[in-house]
């Protein structure tokens, strides 16, 4: 399977680089737009800031190749910050807009726990998820993150919890991402990378 990783300068590239190449995936890492706008499996990880993350996007012109991908039928993975970016808008920086590929603002969590959120947590499964297939059942993921997508929608397959409920695994069509760190998440972290593997094959 060869896969394209979105390289706009996230800290976390080379450790999702490194654990879809153990799974046997060739991987190209590159920020050019004829490169991801022609790219049948697609990989945005994301670490940091978002508004960051959306500069570094448009400062390259991936916007509209990214879009073209998952519109033309790529199947698409987006890594914490990832998954953030599909959405119309963050609280973390509301002057930027998001990719708007989903519908809905990401927000804040809130204040009454610790933040960020960071470390381990488990999952809970709303409907049958394609990324979750073969991982039993209370396994834990690694989370570092202090804003979250809404907990509720179509596209939401499992939830997690940490002062509210949020969206921790996204799946619509070919449109897959996750809030937690797969590349840091052990056996089932990998096993949610293989997943995606085989949908994209």
């Amino acid at each position: 399977m060869n896969a394209t990783l979105i390289d706009y300068g996230a800290g976390n590239v080379p450790s999702v680089e490194r654990a879809l190449r153990r799974l046997g995936a060739d991987v190209e890492t590159t920020n050019a737009p004829e490169k991801i706008a022609a790219a049948r499996c697609l990989v945005l990880p994301g670490v940091g800031h978002f508004a960051a993350l959306i500069h570094a996007v448009d400062a390259h012109a991936l916007r509209q190749p990214i879009r073209h991908a998952i519109e033309t039928g790529a199947a698409f993975l987006g890594i914490c910050l990832g998954l953030q970016a599909l959405y119309a808008s963050s609280e973390e920086a509301p002057e930027m807009p998001g990719l708007g590929i989903l519908s809905g603002k990401v927000t804040r969590m809130p204040d009454t726990v610790k933040l960020p959120h960071m470390g381990w947590n488990t999952l809970e499964v709303l409907r049958p998820s394609r990324l979750l297939q073969s991982i039993p059942p209370g396994s834990y993921f690694y989370f570092a993150h202090s804003f979250a997508a809404p907990e509720r929608g179509v596209e939401i397959a499992s939830i997690c919890r940490h002062g509210r409920e949020f969206a921790a695994v996204v799946e619509e069509n070919n449109i897959c991402a996750v809030q937690f760190h797969p590349e840091k998440s052990g056996p089932a972290g990998a096993q949610v990378l293989q997943n995606f593997l085989r949908l994209a094959a």
